[in-house]
């Protein structure tokens, strides 16, 4: 299905709301979001809307996500207690009071009639399958020695009955080697981000642009406007690869309505910060490329290969560069150029700067991505499932969801009707964060969208004077301004 500047509005399907959340393309088609009738008996302290749980206190929400011998707990109820229910207790608090139950339910097993192994083992590689699950999705959780002893003394304590130990400790060890890798990569990827970072010129020396000459241009690196938005492309969803379900949950907690979280720390939302910072480069990186150049003519060439690319994005559904790349134009150095932009063909720019005009909550980029994400959910190749939100919306939504509906109800149950809508917009974003990019990688094109140098604003605003001098006395006066800073930096 083609998914281009020509389809002008995208009809959408529109969804309602769902009471509980279901993702089958990401926990499994065996989600169904419905109580079993075993569950709503031993819950009493839980309540339900037409077979959807809406909210429970939380002693009884840990209980429903044990498994006992003839219950296994929804993978999507899994998902979004592990997910969100950590503002309210740190994971390995829950870790040990689930270690409780377990214990509490194996010890009543034991003291039945007749003691049958078959039935312990059964409960046994349940409890493995909810560990199993709850580390493959969640391994930060593990990161601190507590929760690693709490969860090898859980398997010990609920687990020993298996006659020789081989059947457990084969899952057993499986488990904490996948969640030994699954850190030592987040780990390694951490040491990457703190290497690859752009350079800041200060603009000291360039104050005379025609020194920059020997400096290539971005058009010598690639003028190819379809290869350039793949390579960006290629770097989004390596980055938000790095961003774990749990680090939006951690920006709601430290900007929130829970300050001081035990739950909160600075490490939790370093990928956050870092996709977030990759946008704000990119943005530079544009207006750096286009202020920089002496002649109009190249200037007006590197406009226009920009507006090429960010219709390029908006095709593929790359919608976080193309937001980056229209901010990086509209930035006043860039805006102010009235000689460069009169030469431009506007036309594709006007109709880039309509699906993302900020007007009604964003709503023209929120139609566009309805589309993307509708074409992704039936596309056949990987080429059509990529989507990239905004991110900076992304997680606005989630904050305002978060900060909008209360986390607790009158009756001092959690509200967990609305956990489970930011369950299901999360869970979202991590459908399209796992699409392999499809395309050719060019690493002389990454190498330079990751490590080119970029202006600060102040060189910005220079460059932009040099390029087309000012027009009025409040531009001559910033101009002076600047230059008299510089000049005083320059001695100090």
């Amino acid at each position: 299905m083609g998914f281009n500047l020509c389809m002008g509005k995208i009809n959408v399907p529109q969804e309602t709301m769902p009471q509980t959340a279901l993702f089958p393309s990401m926990l499994g088609s065996e989600c169904s979001g419905q109580v079993p009738v075993d569950m709503r008996e031993r819950s009493v302290d839980l309540i339900f809307q037409d077979g959807s749980l809406v909210s429970g206190s939380l002693e009884a929400l840990i209980e429903r996500l044990v498994p006992t011998l003839d219950y296994y707990p929804d993978r999507t109820y899994i998902f979004t207690f592990l997910l969100t229910t950590r503002i309210f207790i740190h994971p390995s608090e829950l870790l040990a009071r689930v270690g409780q139950i377990c214990l509490k339910q194996k010890q009543q097993l034991e003291m039945g009639p007749e003691m049958d192994k078959v039935k312990l083992k059964l409960f046994s590689a349940k409890i493995v399958q909810l560990l199993r699950e709850w580390t493959e999705t969640f391994p930060c959780d593990f990161e601190d020695r507590v929760a690693r002893k709490e969860l090898k003394e859980i398997v010990w304590k609920i687990c020993h009955c298996d006659e020789g130990n081989s059947t457990i400790k084969k899952s057993l060890n499986h488990m904490m080697e996948s969640l030994d890798e699954a850190l030592s990569t987040r780990d390694q990827h951490k040491e990457v981000r703190g290497k690859i970072t752009p350079g800041l010129s200060e603009k000291g020396t360039l104050l005379k642009v025609k020194s920059q000459s020997t400096h290539k241009d971005i058009l010598s690196v690639c003028s190819d406007a379809l290869v350039f938005a793949q390579q960006l492309t290629h770097i989004e969803l390596e980055k938000i690869r790095n961003i774990q379900p749990e680090d939006v949950i951690h920006l709601c907690i430290q900007t929130g309505n829970i300050p001081n979280h035990k739950c909160c720390d600075s490490k939790k939302t370093q990928n956050v910060e870092a996709y977030e910072n990759w946008f704000n480069q990119l943005s530079t990186l544009v207006a750096t490329e286009i202020c920089r150049v002496v002649k109009k003519k190249q200037r007006t060439r590197i406009v226009e290969f920009f507006i090429d690319v960010a219709r390029e994005c908006f095709n593929i559904g790359n919608f976080n560069s193309l937001m980056a790349i229209i901010s990086g134009m509209n930035l006043s150095p860039v805006a102010r150029l009235k000689k460069t932009w009169s030469k431009v063909k506007t036309a594709k720019f006007d109709i880039l700067e309509h699906y993302m005009d900020p007007s009604s909550n964003f709503c023209n980029y929120r139609t566009a991505l309805q589309g993307a994400a509708q074409r992704s959910r039936t596309a056949h190749t990987n080429c059509e499932k990529i989507v990239i939100p905004v991110y900076s919306l992304f997680v606005k939504d989630i904050y305002f969801l978060n900060k909008m509906h209360s986390d607790t109800l009158p009756n001092g149950h959690i509200n967990f009707k609305k956990y489970w809508e930011i369950s299901r917009q999360i869970s979202d974003f991590m459908i399209w964060r796992a699409v392999e990019c499809p395309f050719e990688i060019s690493k002389r094109i990454q190498n330079y969208l990751l490590t080119a140098p970029i202006y600060t604003e102040e060189a910005l605003y220079i460059a932009s004077f040099e390029s087309e001098g000012p027009e009025n006395h409040r531009e001559k006066d910033s101009l002076k301004t600047l230059r008299t800073s510089r000049a005083m930096l320059n001695r100090a």
